[in-house]
């Protein structure tokens, strides 16, 4: 029987709660294996180091935020089906800004053709797309786009980075809304 309880799943949901406490970056197998209450070495037997623990902390966040994407973007189409993807995006990114983090890091091409999360992610993203009329290459570079617009806005307004009397929200609508055009009218 493992010690404490510890079980790789266990270990992995502590450490996102950690990262959510204290930054991704500051999640360590030390600061975990003092919340659990038994050495760093017990941790081993878990997981093969701290990049290990990371990647799968990446894959469980990723897992969750996909989660709450396709709970939102269910039954939708089009605008809809964006602007719902979207708002959960971002509420995911500034409910959860360490999990959210780890869905940044990149993860061994290997790992992500065995993720069920990853293939998930890919299917709602493209399947959205899709209504769009786009195909690839078109899609690949549509997703690059959604995800740079997202996550930059979502980095910035984290950090307090919108500084101007613009209510931050409608800035969001509209930037989404731009992003419809430019999905509308995608240059072919």
């Amino acid at each position: 029987m493992a010690r404490a309880g510890i079980t790789a799943d266990r270990l992995v949901a502590a450490a996102a709660d950690l990262a959510d406490e204290v930054g991704f970056e500051n999640v360590t197998l030390s600061a975990l294996a003092r919340h659990f209450g038994v050495k760093d070495a017990s941790l081993y037997s878990h997981v093969r180091n701290l990049h290990d623990l990371r990647t799968r902390l990446a894959l469980y966040a990723g897992a969750e935020m996909i989660d709450r994407i396709a709970a939102a973007v269910a039954g939708r189409a089009g605008k809809d089906a964006l602007v719902a993807f979207a708002g959960a995006y971002r509420s995911y990114a500034l409910d959860r800004p360490g999990r959210y983090a780890a869905t940044q890091i990149r993860i061994d091409q290997s790992l992500i053709a065995d993720s069920p999360a990853l293939r998930r992610t890919a299917e709602i993203t493209y399947g959205m797309l899709r209504a769009y009329g786009l195909d690839e290459p078109d899609l690949t570079d549509a997703v690059r786009l959604l995800r740079s617009t997202f996550h930059g806005y979502c980095a910035l307004e984290s950090a307090g980075g919108f500084g101007a009397a613009r209510d931050v929200q409608a800035s969001w609508d509209k930037a989404v809304d731009a992003l419809h055009i430019t999905l509308t009218h995608w240059p072919r």
